[in-house]
C-alpha cells in the first residue's frame, strides 16, 4: 500500500481512504440497501471528502434532512460538509435547487431527472465539489404501480476543476422493502455508498 498526493493511499491500483477502506469495495457493502461494512459509511464519505480536500452539499425529499444529519454524525464534518437543503414539496424544488417546472410535470418529484437536477442544484446552489441527492415514495401511502412506495432515486453531481469539461451529474435507482422508517434509512445508507463509490471511481480512472 502506498500514499498518494493529498492523503489518498493505493492497495493493489484502487482507492483508499487514510483509514484503509477500498472504494471499490463499496457496492458489495451494500446489502438491499442496508450497509454492512466495518466502518460506517458516512465515515468513509467523510475521510474521502477531507483527503480530497473536497466538499459537499445535499439535497433531500423523502429522507427529509437524514443524509445531512448522518454525515454530521462524524467529528469534523465541518472541514467537508457545507450546508443541505430539505426541498420536500414540488416549489420548494424550484425554488431553492432550480429544479425545472418541466421535469417536476413530466415525470413528477420521484424520478431519474428531478434527483439529478436536484443533485446539480445542490451543488451549484452551494458551491461545492458535490452535491448529493435523494427523492422518493417512502410510503406507507402515495405508492402506484409505476411508482410503488420503496422506490428511490439517487444522484450525485460533481463539479470538476474548470477547463476539465469533467464535471457530471448522475443517478441511481433503488427498490427498498420495508416501513417507512426502514426505506428512509436504507435510502440515506444508499445515497452516501453511491457517493462514496463515485469517488472511487474517479479515483480509479487513470490520469
Amino acid at each position: 500500500m502506498s500514499r498518494e498526493p493529498g492523503g489518498r493511499t493505493t492497495d493493489g491500483g484502487n482507492a483508499t481512504t487514510e483509514n484503509g477502506a477500498v472504494l471499490q469495495d463499496v457496492p458489495d457493502a451494500l446489502v438491499d440497501g442496508r450497509w454492512t461494512g466495518e466502518e460506517p459509511i458516512e465515515a468513509i464519505v467523510g475521510d474521502v471528502l477531507r483527503d480530497r480536500d473536497e466538499t459537499l452539499a445535499t439535497a433531500e425529499s423523502l429522507t427529509g434532512g437524514l443524509i445531512g444529519s448522518t454525515v454530521t454524525d462524524v467529528p469534523g464534518s465541518s472541514d467537508y460538509f457545507d450546508r443541505g437543503f430539505v426541498t420536500y414539496a414540488y416549489d420548494a424544488k424550484r425554488a431553492e435547487l432550480a429544479v425545472p417546472r418541466e421535469a417536476l410535470d413530466a415525470h413528477g418529484a420521484v424520478s431519474e431527472p428531478v434527483a439529478e437536477a436536484m443533485a446539480r442544484g445542490a451543488r451549484d446552489r452551494a458551491d461545492t465539489s458535490w452535491g448529493l441527492s435523494a427523492t422518493g415514495v417512502a410510503g406507507p401511502g402515495g405508492g402506484r404501480d409505476e411508482k410503488p412506495v420503496g422506490l428511490v432515486y439517487v444522484g450525485v453531481a460533481y463539479a470538476a476543476p474548470w477547463g476539465t469539461e469533467a464535471s457530471f451529474v448522475r443517478s441511481r435507482r433503488f427498490t427498498f422493502d420495508g416501513d417507512r422508517a426502514a426505506i428512509k434509512r436504507k435510502s440515506v445508507e444508499s445515497a452516501l455508498a453511491t457517493l462514496a463509490a463515485t469517488i472511487g471511481g474517479l479515483d480509479a480512472d487513470p490520469d
